[in-house]
């Protein structure tokens, strides 16, 4: 057996397609790439890939992170070459790696991931306002945003899972901001619900809709260090 780490993307020819088809797309590229790829066993066994933290629909993301266990070790570019020429549109190999078959899970690890998020001004909006809206959810002490899912209604303190105070510039007409968010054992919050906390609860004059939103980054980080798992 051997495992490896991929650095991955989701660009925006799939931006609107879910996680569980993102994985889906992935599986079925190792399968085309003829790649000795591992199950588990039983009734219904599944391919044994993993990934570090699931992305929302309509997000993209320059740095994804997934394992994969082969049946055996195959010269890393030879299985490289393999996969990018199996994979659709939208997703692109940056990095590659053998890691030991004792390093923990992806989902143990990882506990910081940093986003872009642009949206344009709502009409005239100005920048003094925007930076007012953005000013006040930083300081505010507490922040409850109210999550609706088909299994019900959860109330969630967002700011607990703020790793930074985000912060902002203007730049044709449309707010960028750089937002960093905790992911902890007990959940996160995602970057759409941190704007639409500004939104409603601070006032932020944007068109929310229309925001582009793009995972810039996921990191293992502790109080000294910060480093992507591909490099740990």
């Amino acid at each position: 057996m051997a495992k490896l780490r991929f650095e991955i993307t989701k660009g925006e020819e799939i931006r609107y397609i879910s996680h569980l088809d993102y994985a889906s797309a992935i599986e079925r590229a190792i399968i085309r790439a003829k790649l000795s790829a591992a199950y588990s066993e039983g009734f219904n066994p599944h391919m044994k890939i993993s990934f570090a933290s699931a992305l929302a629909v309509g997000v993209t993301s320059q740095a994804e992170y997934m394992d994969l266990e082969l049946l055996e070790e195959i010269e890393l570019p030879q299985v490289v070459k393999r996969l990018v020429g199996t994979l659709p549109p939208g997703i692109q190999v940056k990095k590659a790696k053998y890691v030991t078959g004792k390093a923990p899970a992806l989902m143990a690890i990882v506990n910081l991931a940093t986003y872009d998020v642009i949206v344009p001004f709502a009409g005239a909006a100005e920048f003094d306002a925007v930076a007012e809206s953005i000013r006040q959810f930083n300081e505010a002490g507490e922040v409850l945003f109210v999550r609706h899912t088909p299994k019900g209604r959860k109330e969630i303190e967002v700011k607990q899972y703020m790793a930074k105070p985000v912060v902002a510039n203007v730049k044709e007409q449309a707010v960028h901001m750089q937002i960093e968010i905790k992911i902890t054992a007990g959940g996160s919050i995602k970057p759409g619900e941190i704007l639409e906390v500004l939104v409603n609860m601070f006032g932020l004059k944007v068109e929310r809709d229309s925001a582009l939103i793009n995972r810039t980054g996921l990191y293992v980080t502790d109080a000294k260090n910060q480093v992507a798992p591909i490099d740990m």
